[in-house]
C-alpha cells in the first residue's frame, strides 16, 4: 500500500519507537507512581524523562507543565472546559476541527459562554488582525490551529499570540497538524495552552497526548487516583498530578520518549523531504484537468488537498483504495464550517498526506492514478 494519510495518523512508526512500547510492556509492566518496588519506580522515572523532553520540544523549562492525555482531544476539551468562564466570549476560526467547535458550541449551547467565529484571508490564513476584528470585550481565550487539517494552511500564531498575550487574552493552539514537523515554542509564541497528537508529526504510537501549559493550569474535567495525596478525597492541586487521573499509558509514554529523540534527530531532513515531494504534488496536479486543488500556493508541508471534478470526495478515495491501493482521506474531515467556508460540504475533499517516509516513485504513481480517474470522470461528462 502507498499510505498518504499520515495527518489521519503516521503510517511508519520508527524502528525505536515500536521496540519502546514493546520492551514496557515486556520488562516495565508496572503502574509509574502507584507503588514503590523497583518497577513501579522505573516507570515512573520513564515518565519523568519523557515530560522532560517534551518540554524541551516544546519550549517550556518546567516538566511539570507536560500533561499526558488520552489523545489530542482530550487536551483540547481539558483547556476548554477546564477555563470556561460563565457568560465569557471565546474567539475560535471556521478552520477548527470538531475537536475544538464542539466543547465551544456545547458550551455556547448550554448559555455558559458565546463563541465568535473568525475567517480566514485569501490565502486561507487565519491573521491576527481577523481574530482582532472578532474579539468582544467579553472574550477571555482564542482558540486556533496552528494548521489546519483540511487544506495545510499554516496559520499566524506568532502574531495571534502577541495580540492575545497584549490585551491578556488566554492563548491555544491546536498543534495536531505542526508538532513534529514545523518548529513551535510556547514561550516565545506566547502560547498559554498547546495541545499535541504525538501519533502525527512525532511519529509516536496511538493512545497518548499531551496537553503543554504555558499559563496557569485549567480545572479538572476528570476526577480520580492519581497516586498522590490518596488520604485526601479531593483532587490534589500541583501539576501535573491536578490533569492526570487514572493510570497512564506506559507503553505509549515510553514510544513518545523514543519517537522525540527520533524527531530530534530526523527533523530537518524529513522536512525538506517532505517540501519537496508536496511541491512536486501541487505542481503536477495542477496539470491535470478536471483537478481543483484547496492547499494554498507554495504551502508544501506535506498536505495536499483537492476534488476531481464529476466524483465526491469518499468515492475518489475509494476508487484510490480499492484499484490502486492508495491510502488517501475523503469527506468533511471533521471540520464542518471549513467546508462550509471551502463550499464543499456536498462533495467533500480528498486529503493526501505524506510523510518524510514516502517516496518519489510513490508520488508518481499517486499522481498517475489521480490523472487517469480524472480522465474517466472528464470523459464520461462529455
Amino acid at each position: 500500500m502507498i499510505y498518504f494519510d499520515n495527518s489521519a495518523t503516521s503510517g511508519v512508526k520508527p524502528e525505536s519507537v515500536i521496540n519502546a512500547a514493546v520492551s514496557a510492556m515486556k520488562f516495565m509492566s508496572a503502574n509509574p507512581g502507584r507503588s514503590g518496588h523497583s518497577l513501579s519506580l522505573k516507570a515512573g522515572m520513564l515518565v519523568y524523562s519523557t515530560r522532560k523532553k517534551a518540554a524541551k520540544l516544546l519550549g517550556l523549562s518546567e516538566p511539570e507543565r507536560i500533561v499526558f492525555s488520552l489523545n489530542c482531544t482530550q487536551a483540547l476539551n481539558t483547556a476548554i472546559l477546564g477555563t470556561v468562564q460563565d457568560g465569557g466570549n471565546v474567539v475560535t476560526t471556521v478552520t477548527e476541527h470538531n475537536s475544538v467547535l464542539r466543547p465551544l458550541f456545547e458550551l455556547q449551547r448550554a448559555g455558559k459562554i458565546t463563541v465568535s467565529l473568525a475567517e480566514p484571508n485569501e490565502h486561507g490564513v487565519i491573521t491576527a488582525n481577523a481574530i482582532e476584528r472578532a474579539l468582544t470585550p467579553r472574550t477571555y481565550m482564542v482558540a486556533v490551529n496552528h494548521v489546519s487539517n483540511v487544506t495545510g494552511a499554516t496559520n499566524s500564531i506568532d502574531e495571534i499570540g502577541k495580540l492575545c498575550r497584549k490585551r491578556g487574552i488566554k492563548f491555544l493552539v491546536d498543534g495536531a497538524q505542526s508538532v513534529g514537523y514545523g518548529e513551535i515554542n510556547i514561550s516565545e509564541q506566547n502560547i498559554d495552552y498547546l495541545a499535541v497528537a504525538p501519533h502525527k508529526g512525532l511519529h509516536a504510537i496511538q493512545g497518548i497526548g499531551i496537553l503543554a501549559l504555558g499559563a496557569d493550569a485549567p480545572k479538572p474535567i476528570i476526577y480520580g487516583g492519581t497516586g498522590t495525596q490518596s488520604e485526601n478525597v479531593l483532587q490534589p492541586s500541583e501539576l501535573p498530578e491536578s490533569l492526570e487521573s487514572g493510570t497512564l499509558p506506559t507503553p505509549a509514554i515510553a514510544a513518545l520518549n523514543a519517537a522525540i529523540t527520533h524527531n530530534e534527530k530526523t527533523r530537518a531532513q524529513s522536512r525538506e523531504k517532505i517540501h519537496e515531494l508536496s511541491a512536486y504534488i501541487l505542481e503536477t496536479l495542477q496539470t491535470i484537468r478536471g483537478v481543483k486543488i484547496y492547499t494554498p500556493q507554495n504551502v508544501f508541508n506535506g498536505m495536499i488537498s483537492f476534488n476531481i471534478r464529476g466524483i465526491g470526495s469518499m468515492d475518489a478515495s475509494n476508487i484510490l483504495s480499492s484499484q490502486y491501493d492508495i491510502a488517501v482521506r475523503g469527506g468533511l474531515h471533521c471540520a464542518p464550517l471549513m467546508h462550509r467556508h471551502l463550499g464543499t460540504v456536498e462533495t467533500g475533499i480528498i486529503r493526501a498526506s505524506i510523510s518524510g517516509d514516502n517516496t518519489f516513485g510513490e508520488a508518481e504513481f499517486f499522481l498517475k492514478a489521480v490523472k487517469e480517474i480524472a480522465e474517466t470522470e472528464y470523459k464520461g461528462n462529455i
